[in-house]
């Protein structure tokens, strides 16, 4: 699974094809974050994310019939969580490897671990390493700052209300 809502779109779904094609997982299943991305002058219309992960999904040699959206809209990491912990119920899934980016990581598997507790289903988490922002570099960027500091906001806040 991918997690959708980033600026790492391009980065978290080159990384899942990777996994994907190194057998990590039979198929790759896409949320619809309702967000749409940048003119496509091909199409003449503004794209999906999701339909965005797909083509580059497919360009990296995953085959659409391995790609899965869950068309239900989600909004922020806790409720596509809870989306796709419905998926995996209704698909009967064993496991779930959760691609996300290295600053989201933290944040996205102590979801994960409330979310997907007691369903028996093992959850694993990859993201590309090093990762953007780096880790040893990202106090150094402005964007590094909104990013990391951001999630250390998030988290705090999904520890309260979740």
């Amino acid at each position: 699974m991918v997690l959708s809502g980033s600026s790492r779109l391009v980065e978290r779904n080159h990384f899942a094809a990777q996994l994907f094609l190194e057998g990590r997982a039979p198929r790759i299943i896409l949320t619809n974050d309702n967000q749409q991305l940048g003119w496509d002058t091909r199409q003449q219309r503004n794209p999906f994310s999701y339909e965005w992960a797909q083509k580059i999904l497919q360009v990296d040699g995953v085959p659409a019939d391995r790609i899965e959206v869950v068309m239900q809209p989600v909004y922020g990491t806790h409720n596509e969580l809870e989306v796709v912990r419905e998926y995996a119920r209704q698909h009967k899934l064993q496991s779930l490897l959760i691609v996300t980016s290295a600053y989201h990581s933290r944040r996205t598997l102590w979801t994960a671990n409330n979310v997907f507790k007691d369903t028996g289903l093992v959850i694993g988490l990859e993201h590309p390493r090093p990762g953007v922002p780096a880790p040893w570099n990202w106090f150094l960027r402005r964007s590094g700052w909104r990013l990391v500091a951001g999630e250390y906001l998030k988290l705090a806040y999904y520890q309260v209300h979740f």
